[in-house]
């Protein structure tokens, strides 16, 4: 028994041999194999990079960027939003745009971001220049009232001549001039065309709706067809202010962008800075209202001049920053609607087309003469609005600016 129980015991401590051998043999068995490939695993690839091909995407962007802040504008202009940086592993548009602008390889030192105390100051020579329309105006109002026929007929084409001059002057440059990115429109026939309809427009459509015109306007305000110079007056006073205007709404909207973390951050804080800036301007516009109208002894026009003003103003802060396709479709917009009234008003005596003039005797009648140049560019100057705050808030509007202004 007790020679089974060693037999019994013997195996179990051959076998207990046999068991470790296996386990020892473990470490070599890839010795062995070392021919043969590794069983198939997750295979260790290097990180993808998406923002390398997202700069190959953008490269001219990323080589002309003077800072990060252009990068982000000029990739939220190609439709880049703070959703899509996250796919590109970051939180926003502006921090991408830093990752893109540090990894750009250029030559000697790289300058660091703008902050906001670098903010395009006021200049002497367009700040000047945008008095000059005001000035000329007066001097011309103070020609045509001070002679009399031919004189007076002179004075003002030279005076129409020299303000045009002027005005073309003070838009040249400054807050108020077009920069290269932004296209020429051809605007300034419409906008010439809305300001001598506020100067004529009035006085010959009540002529016209009454029998008239029996003479050519002479200038005065007692004349058959009168000449309003108050509403001109005031405009081109306006020409100041508004460049201060724009001047304190690019600068401020600079400075934010300096400082924002987002896109949506960055249009919150510029749409009531855009709403402010639009009713500075049209204070400063009824102010000169009043004080034309109370210099030249002539009945206020405040709701035409307000309206005509705050049309051309938004156009022209919309085409400053580049978007220059609505301002000129709401300008032909407006100058159309003006030249049908006064042609239904004139067709209407045609035979038989006499129920041509019923809309504008019934807008006459409600609104007064004047309800027609209030109503075309009020409607303008609201869909412009509209238009603005939707652009204007947008990072792509304030990307480059022109000349210190």
């Amino acid at each position: 028994m007790s020679s089974e129980g060693t037999g019994a015991h013997t195996p179990d401590a051959s076998e207990g041999a046999d068991s470790h051998t296996p386990s020892a043999a473990v470490p070599r068995a890839p010795e062995a194999s070392t021919g043969r490939k590794p069983t198939p695993g997750p295979v260790r690839r290097s990180p993808a990079d998406p923002v390398k091909a997202l700069m190959h995407r953008h490269r001219e962007l990323c080589d002309r960027a003077v800072d990060p802040l252009e990068i982000a504008a000029g990739l939220e202009a190609h439709g880049v939003t703070d959703r899509t940086a996250v796919r590109f592993r970051h939180r926003d548009v502006f921090s991408l745009a830093e990752e893109m602008y540090a990894r750009v390889p250029r030559d000697g030192e790289t300058p660091p971001p703008p902050t906001a105390e670098q903010a395009p100051r006021a200049r002497a020579d367009w700040a000047l220049l945008t008095l000059l329309p005001g000035a000329l105006c007066a001097a011309t109002v103070a020609g045509i009232r001070l002679t009399d026929g031919q004189s007076r007929l002179v004075a003002a084409l030279v005076g129409f001549l020299a303000v045009s001059m002027a005005m073309r002057a003070a838009l040249s440059r400054g807050p108020l001039g077009i920069p290269d990115r932004a296209p020429t429109t051809g605007t300034s026939t419409w906008t010439y065309w809305l300001l001598t309809y506020a100067a004529l427009g009035d006085g010959l459509l009540t002529a016209a709706v009454t029998g008239g015109p029996d003479a050519l306007p002479t200038g005065a305000a007692d004349a058959p067809w009168p000449m309003a110079t108050a509403p001109v007056l005031a405009l081109a006073l306006s020409c100041a202010p508004a460049a201060w205007c724009a001047h304190l709404f690019a600068a401020r909207a600079r400075s934010k962008l300096t400082v924002s973390r987002g896109l949506e951050d960055f249009a919150a804080s510029v749409r009531p800075l855009l709403l402010g800036t639009f009713a500075l301007y049209l204070c400063a516009l009824t102010a000169l209202s009043a004080l034309s109208g109370a210099a030249l002894d002539e009945p206020s026009a405040h709701p035409q001049v307000i309206a005509l003003g705050a049309l051309l103003f938004l156009a022209r802060l919309l085409t400053v920053h580049g978007f220059t396709h609505a301002p000129a479709v709401v300008l032909i917009a407006a100058a159309t609607a003006q030249a049908t009234t006064l042609a239904a008003a004139f067709a209407s005596r045609l035979p038989g087309c006499g129920f041509l003039t019923a809309p504008v005797e019934a807008l006459v009648d409600l609104w007064g003469v004047g309800g027609i140049q209030t109503l075309s560019c009020g409607i303008g100057a609201l869909a412009l609005l509209i238009h603005g705050i939707r652009r204007l808030t947008r990072a792509s509007a304030h990307a480059q600016l022109e000349d210190p202004c």
